[in-house]
């Protein structure tokens, strides 16, 4: 049922619910949604109001209608980015997209938070830069990263992601020709609503959360990042070799 005093429109509400379901498997059976007079009876809400919702999760393409037969769910293939010791966003889903491009929204100089300036080794007295990065397949959303880095030692680092539309290239001008990867861990939960509004899904929806420490090739971490892959978009295939 709805809960109408969450402060959350109804509409939005059935929509989560209904991307919950699907991401469940709950209709994998028929590969359709019920019909709106079932939902609506479920929801206690008019039918107007469950068609608001599957517009919305059409408009994700999360769902399609077809004539005379109902709302389907579009099934997509999972795009396949690899975690290993050299991966690279736009190298890793290079073949698998037309499209690869990334989006600086938001970035500042702070006091890292302890276990970032732990694993950047930062100072006392040391900054650090924050930069958050949504990433883009074929215009897509596919992860939310935010990124630390030292204030000190790469200053330019958002502007140079903007411009260059990757952190390799970034590196690359600031004087990292390469680097490698030290540390991942990954982790499944359920998206905050933040999260969700840059990814272009529904509240609630399930996420990977992934944190990795990148260093330089004599071994001092150079990134610090924790990205977020919507889970019905991406899978990520661990790379030994």
């Amino acid at each position: 049922m709805i809960d109408r005093h969450s402060g959350i429109s109804a509409w939005k509400q059935i929509a989560d619910a209904i991307s919950r379901s699907v991401l469940a498997g709950d209709f994998d059976e028929t590969g359709m949604v019920p019909p709106e007079t079932v939902l609506a009876q479920r929801f206690g809400v008019n039918r107007h109001t469950v068609r608001s919702a599957i517009a919305a999760l059409v408009e994700e393409g999360m769902l399609s209608r077809v004539q005379g037969r109902g709302t389907m769910i579009k099934r997509r293939e999972k795009l396949v980015f690899p975690i290993a010791r050299r991966a690279r966003f736009s190298e890793g889903l290079a073949k698998q997209a037309n499209e690869i491009a990334m989006t600086v929204i938001g970035s500042e100089q702070s006091v890292a938070p302890k276990d970032v300036a732990h694993a950047l080794r930062l100072s006392d007295e040391e900054l650090g830069l924050r930069v958050q990065i949504v990433s883009f397949a074929d215009q897509q959303a596919v992860s939310y990263a935010t990124a630390w880095f030292s204030a000190t030692r790469f200053p330019d680092m958002a502007t140079l992601i903007a411009h260059h539309r990757s952190v390799t290239r970034a590196f690359a001008e600031q004087g990292v020709a390469d680097y490698i990867r030290l540390s991942t861990e990954v982790a499944g939960r359920l998206a905050t609503a933040e999260e969700a509004s840059h990814l272009r899904i529904g509240a609630g929806s399930v996420v990977l959360e992934a944190t990795s420490v990148n260093t330089d090739l004599v071994q001092m971490p150079i990134q610090y990042s924790r990205t977020i892959f919507a889970a019905d978009r991406i899978a990520l295939r661990f790379d030994t070799q």
